[in-house]
């Protein structure tokens, strides 16, 4: 059985969504539950912490692009983090993400804290 986790946490305005495992067929409906989840308390901020996925299919890409577009059909904001270097020397998303040609539509972060911050300014795609 593979490991998967969704942990929350709240940083000022911001909902943090720190995800761990593999993003994938299996998993991925999860995080999509956890993102309307949050939309539908209120949280229209939200951080998903990525640094700890090792792996993410197309399911997993689906549900980012998903997330994407709900918070912005709610004037709110998605910020990802993923680190370029991390767990086997680099985030997996990351990857995925620049293979696919879909990075440059998300606000990346290479942690909370630079993700919470009003003045933080995105890693460039």
């Amino acid at each position: 059985m593979v490991s998967f986790k969704v942990t929350d946490m709240e940083q000022g305005e911001w909902a943090v969504l720190r995800v761990s495992g593999e993003l994938d067929l299996v998993t991925s409906p999860v995080l999509r539950q956890r993102v309307h989840d949050a939309v539908a308390d209120g949280r229209h901020r939200l951080v998903l912490d990525l640094s700890e996925v090792w792996f993410c299919d197309s399911s997993g890409v689906g549900v980012l692009i998903a997330a994407r577009r709900l918070l912005r059909s709610c004037q709110g904001s998605l910020r990802l983090i993923l680190p370029a270097r991390g767990a086997a020397d680099g985030s997996h998303v990351n990857k995925v993400l620049g293979a696919l040609g879909v990075r440059r539509l998300f606000d990346i972060h290479p942690d909370v804290p630079s993700a919470v911050s009003d003045d933080s300014r995105p890693l460039s795609a």
